[in-house]
């Protein structure tokens, strides 16, 4: 079996803000996106379900260091056009206190039959992501790939919350961008499929029955992308800083590495069953990294900061291999200082104590986050 090349694109979603009102922009004007796309060839720069987000898509990367570059031009143009028209660009998974009901949706074919079908649980999707594809040129290797890191999805989960509210409150989740998320169906922990074939028979049995029409609207935290030769990790917020992103794109793809690079020795990691990973994925919603995450093998509760000490460990091959060895051990920062979450819990509580209006605080750290997003870009 060949070694896949491992090359990388990164998706994130955005949120437009009103930099007048710190409201979210009900309807942004259309040039927003013509200018951006015609200011960005080779990029993808698209308009997302609701009208307030915008999605970009990095092209394809060989290795992290390109991934970086592209995702700061992409910030960089699309927040610089946006402020052409009184907006700014927020790298956030909710706006602390905007409300679903107020927004409207996007006219186009694909998501008015999304509209039609899921009816409510997709009309309060006020809620933005972190997409990252890794090339798996071999069909069979993305399953078996898919089966074993879908183990990690929680820790990566972890280190990129940023949806501490929702609509104005404090959540007491971290991520309350997946809960969310799981309102629809087809999300969550992927199914294990013994073989490409297996997955494709999947497919076509619900495509036949007429459930949906591609493998598209698999919106689970980890699929083989329907487009593209590559594995893609939908399960992360998206992050305002932009060295948090890049450290779990690079630490997603040493994982895919390491775990093809133990199949290469006839060894594999072993998978649990997904409501186990779906134990950890909960933990890691709820408490970000200061959650303890469970380690199966022992069985005990761990710390972020020693788990992810230990994947940095048995992935140093591969973030040596990958050239992203710094960019990896970043994850250590990310647990030490919190991650968005819990920077914007801090400064919001601080407000409150000072004697700032629930309202004011609430400014503040969209403030917080419009500033971290373009932070080092522009």
């Amino acid at each position: 079996m060949r070694e896949p090349t491992f090359t990388i694109g990164i998706e994130e979603e955005y949120l437009l803000v009103d930099l007048k009102t710190r409201e979210l922009a009900i309807e942004p004007p259309e040039e927003i996106l013509s200018e951006c796309e015609a200011r960005l060839p080779g990029h993808v720069v698209t308009p997302e379900f609701l009208r307030s987000q915008i999605e970009v898509g990095t092209c394809i990367c060989r290795n992290v260091t390109e991934a970086r570059t592209a995702l700061t031009e992409l910030r960089g143009t699309v927040a610089e056009v946006a402020k052409k028209y009184g907006l700014g660009l927020m790298a956030a998974s909710v706006h602390p206190f905007a409300d679903w009901q107020q927004l409207k949706t996007t006219p186009k074919e694909r998501y008015d039959v999304i509209a039609r079908d899921l009816q409510t649980t997709v009309r309060r999707l006020m809620i933005c992501g972190m997409h990252v594809h890794c090339a798996i040129e071999d069909p069979e290797l993305r399953i078996d790939l898919m089966n074993q890191a879908s183990y990690f999805l929680p820790h990566l989960l972890a280190l990129s919350t940023s949806s501490p509210f929702w609509r104005g409150k404090v959540s007491g989740l971290k991520s309350y961008r997946v809960s969310v998320f799981d309102g629809l169906p087809r999300t969550g922990v992927p199914d294990r499929f013994e073989s490409f074939g297996e997955y494709t028979r999947f497919v076509e049995t619900l495509v036949e029955a007429g459930a949906f029409e591609d493998a598209s609207k698999l919106w689970w935290d980890m699929r083989p992308s329907a487009k593209f030769p590559t594995l893609e990790m939908r399960l992360a917020d998206v992050c305002p800083l932009m060295e948090d992103a890049i450290a779990i794109a690079a630490l997603y793809s040493c994982i895919l590495r390491m775990l093809y690079r133990l199949r290469r020795s006839n060894q594999r990691w072993r998978v649990y069953p997904q409501t186990l990973v779906a134990e950890n994925r909960w933990i890691a919603q709820r408490f970000g990294v200061e959650g303890k995450l469970i380690d199966f093998g022992i069985p005990a509760p761990v710390p972020m900061g020693a788990l992810i000490e230990e994947i940095i460990a048995i992935t140093a091959e591969d973030a040596a291999a990958l050239q992203c060895e710094q960019e990896v051990a970043h994850t250590r920062e990310i647990v030490r200082r919190g991650t968005s979450a819990d920077r914007q819990l801090v400064l919001y509580r601080q407000a409150i104590a000072d004697g700032v209006g629930e309202e004011a605080a609430l400014v503040k750290v969209v403030d917080q986050v419009l500033q971290e997003t373009l932070s080092g870009i522009v």
